[in-house]
């Protein structure tokens, strides 16, 4: 059996494709606990600002080519750390 498909029904198949694929890759990275800073913060439940001032207490952030990511289990340490 053939199957003949327009130009724009391939251009459908391949971007819906590349959708799919994009999804499950930011799900996967989502779900692997990293974050950006921003939503760090809102993990933390502090604003922007004040996780930046929280690296000056100790909290790590991992910056690689200017790219900075903070993981949930770094924040969760960082306030276990400094509870009492």
């Amino acid at each position: 059996m053939n199957v003949i498909l327009t130009t724009t029904e391939i251009e459908e198949i391949v971007i819906k494709a590349v959708q799919k694929a994009l999804q499950a890759a930011q799900h996967e990275f989502v779900d692997s606990g990293w974050l950006s800073l921003k939503e760090g913060a809102k993990y933390a439940g502090v604003s922007y600002n004040t996780l930046l001032k929280y690296r000056q207490y100790g909290l790590q952030v991992c910056e690689i080519e200017g790219i900075k990511r903070i993981s949930r289990k770094e924040i969760d340490r960082f306030f276990q750390e400094h509870s009492f």
